[in-house]
């Protein structure tokens, strides 16, 4: 089985171009953390930086929907590749041939108040019903438990 999966944020915006028979294909890099132990003993965070090539609607979505620092998941295989560069020297790389695409959050500066999304209603209902803006017991309830520890 050949099946690799990585969340992390894109290192630079996605690039995408279409071939010579019209597919689209979109290359971007995910940068995800890994954590190693130093000399001392203590942990770090390390940033690896992955390869990524996608195809066809999967190209279009990420290149329209990501942008360099988004979080995002990715699921695919890992394929290494080898091609001879402009003078003459043999270049090898190995990729992730994305499969699935997923978001890890909202847009940054998003409102998340939209129009027709009741939840904003329904806080401000929340608040407003239970007399302002605390959940917490008035002075007169009684908040003793009925058992001793």
């Amino acid at each position: 089985m050949n099946k690799a999966i990585l969340m992390g944020r894109l290192a630079r915006d996605p690039e995408i171009r279409t071939t010579q028979s019209g597919v689209s294909v979109c290359n971007f890099t995910v940068a995800c953390d890994r954590r190693s132990r130093a000399a001392d003993g203590t942990w770090q965070n390390q940033a690896d930086f992955i390869p990524c090539v996608a195809w066809r609607q999967q190209a279009e979505f990420v290149n329209r929907y990501f942008s360099k620092g988004d979080r995002i998941l990715v699921s695919g295989s890992i394929q290494p590749r080898n091609w001879e560069d402009q003078n003459g020297q043999r270049r090898y790389t190995t990729e992730i041939i994305i499969e699935e695409v997923e978001f890890c959050e909202s847009k940054r500066g998003e409102r998340r108040d939209v129009p027709g999304d009741d939840r904003t209603d329904r806080v401000s209902a929340m608040t407003v019903e239970s007399g302002g803006d605390s959940f917490l017991p008035t002075p007169d309830e009684d908040t003793s438990l009925p058992f001793d520890f």
